[in-house]
């Protein structure tokens, strides 16, 4: 069992950090934010007063950071506290520059590094179940599977540095999409007197199912788990897939891939997150097509 220092514990990493702990991993967390802090100390994880403090020893550090930037500040710091040994983990939503930066960061020191952003929301957080997209050498990646599986259920290597969020913003830009077609077809239902059940019998057992149908339907009734049943309180807010479809965007240009529906997502979900519902699931962005948001 490892050392582990996790920094950045927030709705998604305190569950994955109280995860390693439930595996046997010696977990010590470090958070600036007080709100933070205190629920990971009702959660009875030992907190360093320091990021010094938390790396020190660590064999093993993980990130959880809301941006490129963090990871990039956080990182510079962690390459000078931690010992030689250590491996580091970010499991960040990050643009694939900064990725690279950071691996590079580690590479400088002798670090050992990999990026492993994840999916799954905050459920798959606290049920051990994300999916774990990696990118770094197989030596690095050996290293640190044993921890991924503490955390996720599914864990694929992807390739080398940066490789890890190159395949989370695809993979988030295919969800952003899909889940614009999923609610424009109960929308047209809707005002074509379909019922909500009827039209998910029909879809999800044909040519139209999708994960954003059969596991998030963005209508209450056919998916009991999903938000529409609870007022759209988010499982994934929208606010974060607007973010992670920028990041496509950027790297699209960068890349100069053609990529309409993707950037057309990202408008919709700006403009839903410029009229204050960033906060809500995702998949409320039907009212906006409704016209109701």
């Amino acid at each position: 069992m490892a050392t582990v220092a996790f920094i950045g514990l927030g709705n998604m990493g305190l569950p994955m950090a109280g995860n390693l702990s439930k595996a046997g991993h010696q977990v010590t967390g470090f958070d600036l934010s007080e709100a933070a802090r205190k629920a990971a100390e009702a959660a009875s994880l030992p907190m360093a007063r320091a990021l010094s403090e938390a790396v020190a020893k660590a064999d093993v550090i993980v990130t959880m950071l809301p941006a490129g930037a963090h990871v990039i500040s956080v990182w510079t710091e962690i390459a000078v506290e931690a010992k030689s040994s250590a491996l580091l983990i970010d499991c960040s939503t990050i643009d694939v520059e900064n990725a690279r930066k950071a691996h590079k960061i580690a590479e400088d020191a002798g670090l050992q590094s990999l990026d492993a952003p994840v999916s799954g929301g905050t459920g798959g957080a606290s049920a051990g179940s994300l999916t774990f997209m990696v990118g770094g050498t197989d030596i690095a990646f050996e290293r640190g599977l044993n921890l991924l599986e503490a955390m996720g259920k599914k864990i694929v290597h992807c390739g080398n540095a940066g490789a890890g969020q190159a395949a989370k913003i695809c993979n988030n830009m295919i969800l952003g999409i899909s889940m614009i077609g999923v609610c424009e077809a109960f929308a047209l239902g809707e005002k074509l007197g379909l019922s909500h059940q009827a039209l998910f019998d029909v879809a999800s057992t044909s040519s139209g199912q999708c994960w954003s149908l059969t596991t998030y339907c963005p209508v209450p009734g056919p998916v009991p788990t999903s938000p529409a049943n609870k007022d759209y309180v988010p499982g994934f807010a929208a606010a974060l897939m607007l973010k992670d479809l920028k990041l496509a965007q950027e790297a699209a240009l960068a890349a100069g891939a053609a990529t309409p529906l993707g950037a057309e997502a990202a408008q919709i979900y700006g403009l839903f997150d410029k009229l204050g519902h960033g906060g809500r699931d995702f998949s409320a962005i039907i009212e906006f097509l409704r016209g109701k948001a």
